[in-house]
């Protein structure tokens, strides 16, 4: 079920998506009819356009704001917990100037600011992260970076976990073993509206700790230039409304 349902989001999301809907335009502009050749050719034209539109910064950060409602923790709310539990973030794998697998970009980003909260407050930390396509759990390289490099111990390790209904579950049960139920959770900002409905479904009292917040440059010039970095950004934000969608359509069915 988990590989079934990466398999179709990365046929549904761009840049497999409108490439596919391209493709299915084209064959259409190849018909005898009129009417369906001019129906693909706008096809085409318009899923060509929409990979355009979607490399623009200005329109990744659009699709991407309304995912970030929840505000930084406060240091009056880090008070109120027992835990902090940091999630994933993917894995840079075979990095060879570390010899082996290790926390990706967006993984350290997560870290970081877990490792200032568990600074601040002494809390104990938790990390879930598995290995859902084989190799080193994610959380092994997480604990690595994080008692090497920022001098922070970690207590709980959760490394089954595939997927954020996974990391909700399987934290759940190790946290309400030690008699812990209420965590601040530390994940992107566009992650946690996700995220923390699934953790509050197991029972967990839940605090947003959220990180890497979604900024726009102050060059206009530069918000308008197509580029990777916007693709990626449109990209992540249509992922994440995908599952909150998927999400939804389960807890009715």
């Amino acid at each position: 079920m988990f590989l079934l349902k990466k398999l179709i989001a990365a046929l549904i999301l761009p840049p497999a998506g409108p490439v596919l809907l391209a493709f299915v335009g084209l064959w259409l502009a190849r018909t005898r009819s009129h009417r369906w050749r001019r129906a693909g050719l706008w096809l085409t034209s318009l899923s060509l356009l929409g990979l355009i539109v979607l490399s623009l910064p200005i329109v990744g950060n659009a699709l991407m704001m309304p995912l970030e409602p929840l505000p930084p923790i406060t240091a009056v709310q880090l008070k109120q917990v027992q835990a902090i539990v940091i999630l994933g973030g993917g894995t840079y794998a075979n990095a060879p100037e570390y010899g082996g697998d290790t926390a990706v970009s967006a993984t350290l980003e997560r870290l970081r600011y877990g490792a200032i909260l568990a600074k601040k407050s002494g809390l104990p930390l938790l990390l879930s992260a598995g290995a859902p396509y084989g190799g080193r759990a994610e959380s092994d390289s997480m604990r690595e970076v994080l008692e090497r490099d920022f001098g922070v111990k970690v207590r709980w390790v959760e490394t089954l976990s595939r997927d954020t209904a996974e990391n909700a579950r399987l934290s759940a049960k190790m946290l309400k073993a030690a008699g812990i139920n209420r965590v601040a959770l530390v994940s992107h900002a566009w992650h946690l509206p996700r995220a923390i409905p699934l953790f509050e479904h197991e029972g967990l009292r839940v605090i947003a700790a959220p990180t890497g917040f979604s900024t726009i440059s102050p060059s206009l010039v530069e918000n308008l230039i197509p580029n990777g970095e916007g693709f990626s950004t449109s990209r992540v934000a249509l992922r994440e409304y995908l599952g909150q969608i998927y999400n939804r359509i389960k807890g009715k069915l």
